[in-house]
């Protein structure tokens, strides 16, 4: 019990600063503590619902959060968030974490190439925000993560959102996905409860200190950080799937 309410402090923290779910570092970890793909999957999923709603909701009091925007997409996440317990249920564990690997992947190179700065945010019609957060919440819940790995990178990089305003707009979006992962994984019996509100409560704790971070480190060095974080999953991943397989 204790190292699950650690583990959930770290998570949260790890979440509200990178404007994540938290199941980007959850689930590598719960993978390494001996937990099933599938199991750890669920868990993630539990953790999310709370760590992005409490975060949403400080980061909309510091008025950072373009509700507007990020609503449309989140929509479009949640329905297609529906859909992630059938296809989790017709994949292997091997080639699930394969798919989470691919994902983290596209999300470094994203990030780690410069994009312009100082570029007009581009003005994409509900339409196209509706698809992409279809897309995006369909596969990432299917793997258990929030979608904000991906669509953080797609903000930035494609839409010229500012890093922090798409960070905050990446932990809104989980709430769309996380609630809607919840019910279809729920559905297909995949989640542990007890294990996945323990790290959630904990995570609430992490997650107001990791906006306060957020808020307070220079754009420049948040983003090293995001492009290092994302590396060290990897490197992990590639160990875990290819190496020692």
């Amino acid at each position: 019990m204790t190292e699950l309410i650690f583990l959930g402090i770290g998570v949260g923290t790890v979440a509200g600063f990178f404007g994540i779910g938290g199941g980007g570092i959850l689930i590598p970890i719960l993978l390494f503590l001996g937990f099933g793909t599938k199991e750890a999957i669920g868990i993630s999923i539990v953790q999310m619902v709370f760590s992005s709603i409490y975060g949403s909701y400080l980061n909309y009091k510091k008025g950072t959060l373009d509700i507007v925007m990020i609503t449309t997409i989140g929509i479009g996440g949640f329905v297609g968030a529906l859909m992630s317990g059938k296809v989790t249920a017709n994949f292997s564990d091997k080639n699930l974490e394969i798919i989470f690997l691919s994902f983290m992947v596209f999300a470094l190179l994203k990030m780690f190439f410069k994009t312009k700065e100082n570029i007009v945010q581009k003005d994409i019609n509900r339409t196209t925000l509706f698809v992409i957060g279809f897309v995006i919440g369909a596969i990432s819940m299917t793997i258990g993560v929030g979608g904000a790995l991906v669509l953080v990178p797609i903000l930035v990089g494609f839409l010229h959102v500012k890093l922090k305003k798409a960070i905050s707009a990446g932990l809104f979006f989980v709430v769309f996905s996380s609630i809607s992962g919840l019910i279809s994984h729920s559905l297909s019996c995949h989640i542990d409860f007890e294990t996945g509100i323990t790290i959630g409560i904990a995570s609430l704790f992490g997650v107001y200190f990791g906006i306060i971070l957020k808020d307070r480190v220079n754009v420049i060095l948040q983003k090293r950080l995001l492009v290092g974080f994302y590396f060290l999953i990897i490197i992990y991943l590639i160990d875990r799937i290819f190496i020692h397989a």
